[in-house]
């Protein structure tokens, strides 16, 4: 996903006709229409982990990554093929999105029924590690590009470099995932595991509760982290390394804080961060869009991207675990991804397309004001709907295994 964003200009120059006016729009159109296929992939894969196991789903989705990302490496150019090169575009990122809908859901269930209880934030807090990690290098891969190729050579050539990178950093950690412990118990497999009818009607309040406190973090997730950087790279145009480097930094610093905001959330519970999140985030967001395509020294772009994404932990630090807590095993993966997915292509994925419409009508007050209310909805979740340190299924299924351990096992 972030190797498209990082390397949008240059994926734009490949595959629409030279000279079109609207092709920064119809790239973020094509990222955001892979949204689309989130929901369906949450579904098929949800439904397939709540039934066969984490693992296996995982391995499934990875796999389907890997094979997308490197078809996009290998496709001629709209001057080779014509508007052949988009069709395959698009239908490689249909994949990727049909892909990405089933990982986020499965990963933030395996993530925490395999984490230690009383460090659940803690280890919940890397699947943003892994997730700002893939920003963090295609980030790189672009300044290495930038320091020994030329732009013509990067729009020609590097791109391709690096969705093969992408590909084969997919197939690694397809490895690793087949020899990962499953975290799905026995006791969580039954008759209705991975039931859309049995979501539906046992737990429509948590499905609901789970859009809601994903509708403000994702719009806030994309606008900072994907919006920010592209509005530095278009205000450091001239000195793109500088971009770059700004970019990087911030991103680095909002990887490695992610454990910090998990660890603080075992201790003090997630509430508190995901309202302080909310608070900030209504109050911070349109001065964040309003300043930082007026600020033009390297110093200060880097200070505001790092205070907005000590702002952004807030809610990515937690947000995998705080909806995994709300659904029992047998539904977990599906009722996560579902309510995520639906949340994520609706509001997540669309803001970077937003953006650049709103941009291009000089409405950038409006997408400020509509992110800020998407913000806002999710804050009144936080404040009036969300118990801390209430008891969780992950606890009352921890307790239950407990219970019914041999004597002596374990020991």
């Amino acid at each position: 996903m972030y190797v498209y964003t990082v390397f949008a200009s240059y994926l734009s120059s490949s595959f629409f006709a030279e000279g079109e006016p609207n092709a920064g729009i119809y790239t973020m159109a094509i990222f955001a229409v892979t949204f689309l296929m989130r929901p369906i992939g949450s579904w098929f894969f949800g439904r397939y982990a709540d039934r066969h196991g984490r693992r296996p789903a995982l391995v499934l989705s990875i796999t389907v990554m890997a094979t997308a990302s490197g078809v996009i490496a290998l496709t001629p150019t709209a001057e080779t093929i014509g508007g052949a090169a988009v069709v395959v575009l698009i239908l490689c990122r249909l994949l990727q999105g049909f892909a990405t809908g089933g990982e986020y859901g499965t990963s933030a269930t395996y993530m925490s029924e395999a984490a230690t209880p009383g460090l659940r934030g803690f280890f919940s807090s890397f699947q943003y590690v892994t997730l700002v990690g893939g920003h963090v290098l295609a980030q790189i891969t672009l300044l290495v590009q930038q320091v020994f190729l030329s732009d013509a050579q990067i729009s020609a050539f590097g791109w391709r470099i690096a969705f093969g990178i992408g590909a084969v950093s997919a197939v690694v950690v397809l490895f690793l995932r087949r020899s990962m412990d499953e975290s799905l118990h026995d006791d969580g497999v039954e008759r209705r595991s991975g039931s859309m009818t049995e979501l539906l009607t046992a737990y429509p309040r948590q499905l609901l509760v789970c859009f809601l406190v994903t509708l403000g973090g994702t719009i806030a997730f994309y606008t900072y982290s994907v919006n920010g950087p592209l509005i530095v790279k278009s205000t450091y145009a001239d000195d793109p390394m500088t971009a770059t480097w700004i970019n990087l930094a911030a991103l680095v610093l909002l990887m490695v804080i992610q454990p910090l905001g998990g660890l603080l959330s075992d201790r003090i519970g997630r509430k508190p961060l995901l309202v302080g999140f909310g608070v900030a985030g209504v109050l911070w967001t349109w001065t964040f869009l309003t300043l930082l395509p007026q600020v033009t020294t390297p110093t200060a772009s880097f200070l505001l991207l790092a205070g907005t994404y000590v702002i952004l932990t807030g809610y990515t630090s937690i947000n995998a675990v705080v909806k995994a807590e709300l659904f029992p095993a047998h539904v977990r993966a599906l009722g996560v991804g579902v309510g995520y997915a639906l949340a994520n292509s609706m509001f997540g994925g669309t803001a970077p397309l937003v953006y650049e419409a709103a941009k291009a009508r000089d409405a950038l007050d409006a997408f400020a004001i509509y992110v800020t209310i998407a913000i806002a909805l999710s804050l009144l979740v936080y404040v009036f709907v969300l118990k801390n340190r209430a008891p969780t299924f992950l606890d009352r299924e921890q307790e239950g295994r407990a219970q019914r351990q041999p004597v002596g096992v374990g020991r």
